[in-house]
């Protein structure tokens, strides 16, 4: 991210500065359009776009139908006219309909066409549970899309890096996924004013350590910065690092604090298996940094079950401090 003085720094709400990500770029930039469905007069299912179809128009803040698949090629095909549009899905679920325009159509045309065009496309994934909405309406999905070469995803979990990873996003001439954490978007921190960005494949060390390393994403990174602070109170020094950015992974960031802490634990909301956990670890295991672990790596995703809308189920079945609590000291005391 850009230099920037406290002078300048102001309280937004997650929310907030995804919005005023938008407005900036929209209003330097005729080509950026957002579209997706209920975003104008209603706002956007979580209100992100709120008032901005006044400020821009139809023309530019368009409402689509009830058809995921049928937005999601309408935003490829303005993305290859020259457009830069922002499409955005209600849940991050909804976007399996329109699976097949992000795999086939969006991650593919550039390499199909030898470079001749690209697709510069932003969409978003309001995502993750926590927010009683049940099994079709609180998964993470981040893992599908990031395995597909073409597609870069990010999942920021503050204000000031969700404001400036859409910037970045915009700028790119690739499709970028930006997986938003629902629980998130009321979420308050000090956000940059004016234009900025925040590097795509960039994590970001947001607690220094040496015994053990925490590596994490979206809303995860604010339970393993708790479980740091009372780890701390015992006597273990965690090193948190945040993410942001699925693919493409930031190696070194991560490689370089397993060589410092020796111990590694992968804390992130999605299903365990196959999860963003898993290619962390193995990209630990694959590369020198493996030499120096004391301890087996420890990964702590979501149960193998749909999430469940009774609450205290929906909790039980995503990592929680208590979670990341216990795996540290195991981790630390070596009895993993």
């Amino acid at each position: 991210m850009n230099a920037h003085s406290k002078t300048d720094l102001r309280e937004l709400s997650y929310a907030e500065a995804i919005r005023e990500a938008m407005d900036i770029a929209m209003a330097a930039d005729e080509r950026v359009i957002l579209m997706g469905e209920d975003i104008g007069v209603y706002g956007g299912a979580f209100g992100v776009t709120g008032d901005l179809v006044e400020k821009y128009g139809t023309d530019r803040v368009m409402d689509t139908p009830i058809s995921e698949l049928g937005g999601a090629g309408v935003a490829v095909g303005a993305a290859l006219t020259g457009l830069r549009p922002i499409f955005e899905f209600q849940f991050s679920d909804f976007a399996t309909l329109g699976m097949e325009q992000i795999v086939n159509q969006a991650a593919k045309i550039r390499y199909m066409l030898g470079g001749a065009v690209s697709v510069p496309l932003v969409m978003r994934f309001p995502s993750g549970s926590g927010t009683g909405a049940a099994a079709q309406h609180s998964q993470s999905l981040e893992a599908w899309t990031a395995h597909v070469p073409g597609l870069k995803v990010v999942q920021p979990s503050t204000p000031a890096d969700a404001k400036g990873l859409l910037l970045a996003a915009l700028e790119d001439p690739d499709p970028v996924m930006i997986y938003e954490h629902k629980i998130l978007y009321k979420m308050k921190g000090p956000v940059p004013e004016g234009y900025y960005t925040t590097p795509i494949g960039t994590a970001a060390i947001v607690r220094e350590g040496k015994d053990l390393t925490i590596v994490a994403t979206a809303i995860m990174v604010h339970k393993a910065l708790d479980a740091a602070v009372k780890l701390a109170a015992e006597g273990i020094d965690a090193e948190v690092i945040d993410l942001r950015t699925v693919r493409p992974l930031d190696r070194e960031t991560v490689l370089s604090s397993v060589r410092k802490t020796g111990r590694l634990i992968c804390v992130y909301e999605a299903v365990k298996t196959l999860g963003v956990g898993a290619e962390v670890s193995a990209m630990v295991a694959e590369s020198d940094a493996f030499d120096f672990l004391d301890a087996p790596i420890v990964r702590l995703g979501g149960a193998e079950c749909p999430i469940p809308y009774n609450p205290e189920l929906e909790k039980a079945v995503v990592p929680q401090v208590p979670d990341i609590l216990e795996a540290a000291r195991n981790i630390a005391k070596g009895r993993v």
